[in-house]
């Protein structure tokens, strides 16, 4: 029985997320129906990384144990021939018996996209924000994430984890053409988190709440203070990245390398 990771990469506008779940269609249930249809033999996979209804992906990860072997490149065409349009199957890996696509990933980035002018094309990939944003405080707001370890206040309720302490690696604001980007690295995040986050800077780039006053609700630990109102079609996970020691051969994450470009 050997053990492979597919690297797979989605627009989710049509999916309640990207973990299979109950009465509703998932990006993993395509993925293990077109890996059934095409190997005929039922697969039953483990993701990487949970996003929630409409949110994207450049690059994510599932596993899977598998009798066979699979080294035909083809075989990711045909994959991708089953697979809807909006999914596709970048790579299969080999790797190590023991290695697990969740919990070896020794970090996550993700991407929240803004676009202030209203253009039909973007609807579905980035937030349509028509306010005014001071891009200085948006940077600032930034900085100071790198700065906390404990992101209560960040978390939706009701959430089954034993610590809110994240490791943040980067933190940052830029302009993508007419394109606000929040860019951020972790560890690990929680549920809710980078959404919480962005809307939160909002708050702080429109001038609703000063500098001060988002530091503040970094340290409360009070999640009613934060704003999770943006919403979930602007959010890419852009790169899951994992020890050189968990492939046969060596795979690199696609950001900022193949970062969205609209």
């Amino acid at each position: 029985m050997s053990r492979y990771f597919v690297e797979v990469k989605y627009k989710g506008t049509l999916y309640s997320g990207f973990q299979k779940q109950q009465n509703a269609g998932s990006v993993q249930e395509e993925i293990e129906k077109a890996f059934g249809i095409f190997f005929r033999n039922s697969f039953q996979m483990t993701c990487s990384s949970r996003t929630d209804t409409g949110v994207h992906a450049l690059q994510n990860f599932l596993h899977f144990d598998y009798e066979g072997s699979i080294t035909d490149e083809n075989s990711i065409y045909n994959i991708n021939a089953i697979l809807p349009p909006d999914i596709v199957v970048k790579k299969i890996y080999l790797v190590q018996n023991q290695s697990h696509c969740r919990f070896d990933a020794t970090c996550r980035t993700y991407q929240y996209y803004i676009h202030r002018k209203k253009d039909p094309f973007l609807k579905e990939i980035a937030y349509f924000y028509p306010f005014r944003l001071d891009m200085d405080i948006l940077k600032q707001s930034a900085l100071l994430i790198k700065d906390h370890a404990d992101f209560t206040s960040f978390s939706k309720r009701r959430t089954q984890v034993k610590t809110f302490t994240c490791n943040i690696l980067d933190s940052k604001w830029k302009m993508q053409g007419d394109l606000f980007v929040y860019s951020v690295k972790a560890n690990r995040f929680l549920r809710g988190m980078v959404r919480g986050l962005v809307g939160t800077m909002l708050l702080a780039g429109r001038k609703k709440i000063s500098l001060s006053g988002f530091e503040e609700i970094l340290n409360s630990s009070q999640s009613s203070k934060a704003d999770f109102s943006v919403p979930g079609h602007g959010l890419f996970l852009a790169a899951v990245e994992y020890p050189e020691s968990v492939f046969q051969e060596k795979v690199l994450p696609v950001f900022p390398k193949d970062q969205l470009n609209i």
